[in-house]
């Protein structure tokens, strides 16, 4: 039988070990990303290590900022509704893909952000590993 997570851990505590595991690895990948973009632009020296750094800034900020309020808001849906299911994932999806979106202020990227992510997390939500 499932656990209910939801009245045994804080919502503030789920949020900040997302954000740590998740922004850590926003911050790899923003080293890896940012170092094969300064290669492909030709920067060198205080250029390259000044763009890359922006870029592991960057990466580690949008991803710990996406779990941080997927994490919040689900567990805050599963806390209120005393149900842990596919729904809370696919509220807490669409809320962090329209704050995402809302930093582009191009509401047609909010709306194509908030589906997709709605959807894919709700996926990920329900998929077991075998």
């Amino acid at each position: 039988m499932e656990t209910e997570w939801y009245n045994d851990v804080p919502c503030s505590s789920i949020a900040v070990e997302s954000i740590i595991s998740v922004g850590t690895g926003g911050l790899i990948w923003g080293g890896c990303a940012g170092s094969y973009d300064a290669k492909q632009i030709g920067l060198t020296g205080i250029d390259r290590a000044s763009f890359v750094a922006k870029a592991v800034g960057k990466y580690g900020f949008q991803c710990g900022l996406f779990a941080g309020i997927f994490s919040m808001t689900r567990c805050g849906i599963a806390r209120y509704r005393k149900k842990s299911d596919w729904v809370n994932a696919l509220v807490a999806g669409g809320v962090a893909g329209a704050a995402l979106g809302a930093g582009s202020r191009n509401w047609k990227q909010v709306a194509v952000m908030t589906a997709s992510l709605s959807a894919f997390c709700a996926i990920a939500d329900q998929s077991r590993p075998i």
